[in-house]
């Protein structure tokens, strides 16, 4: 590592995590505010999470993936089947087992949730930046595309 630049670059990296992780986490916290108002868990609202990304599950797939007991998961996953977040079906693979999944109750609450997110941050950028900001954020967010590897 000769490079003046790079030793002088990672001297910055330090402060640019910080940087990076605060804004990230302010950013979430604005999001979560115009989002769609819930009273779930944060139990309940990794099941839906999970049973959004992965399809459907039992109970005890759930808790296993989520390092919970069954009988915790289960009193997660009541409210949800109470509120028509979530419904259950016999496993066709194990009868004696039912397969949780996503309503589409559960569907247009996520849709109109992420919509309201959008529609916040598109109005805020466009509000508060100029178009050159605009396209400086783009760049920057090239720069963290890289840095998660996608």
């Amino acid at each position: 590592m000769n490079d003046p630049t790079l030793q002088r670059n990672s001297e910055l990296a330090p402060g640019l995590a910080s940087e990076i992780r605060v804004i990230a986490s302010r950013l979430n916290r604005r999001l979560r505010e115009h989002g769609r108002k819930h009273d779930l868990t944060p139990s309940q609202v990794s099941v839906l999470l999970r049973l959004e990304k992965d399809g459907s599950a039992a109970v005890s797939t759930l808790a296993r993936a989520e390092g919970m007991r069954p009988q915790s998961m289960s009193a997660a996953v009541a409210p949800l089947l109470e509120a028509g977040l979530v419904q259950g079906a016999p496993d066709p693979g194990d009868g004696r087992q039912t397969l949780m999944s996503l309503t589409p109750k559960r569907l247009k609450w996520l849709r109109d949730g992420r919509a309201a997110k959008q529609d916040w941050l598109t109005a805020t950028i466009s509000q508060k930046l100029s178009s050159r900001e605009q396209e400086k954020l783009r760049a920057a967010l090239e720069l963290l595309a890289r840095l998660v590897g996608e």
